[in-house]
């Protein structure tokens, strides 16, 4: 299964993920290629976890889309 990772900017420096399919889902890295080398990892530990737990694994689909705004928007 393919999971969609969100990527953020860090305030304190390099980025933070998150997983829209597995709440509570998160993963951090000075860089985005380390933060996606961890991404699969935190994915399976977070899976693990839930079934530990007894809980379901979501496995609703995530649907991505962009909106494309005319032109920039000034306050």
């Amino acid at each position: 299964m393919d999971y969609i990772v969100v990527i953020h900017t860090s305030e304190e420096g390099g980025y933070w993920g998150e997983i829209p399919a597995l709440p509570g889902c998160y993963i951090q890295g000075d860089t985005i290629d380390d933060l996606l080398s961890d991404a699969r990892p935190a994915i399976e530990s977070h899976i693990e976890a839930l079934i530990e737990d007894g809980q379901d694994v979501p496995d609703e689909p995530i649907v991505v889309a962009s909106v494309r705004l005319p032109e920039p928007m000034h306050a």
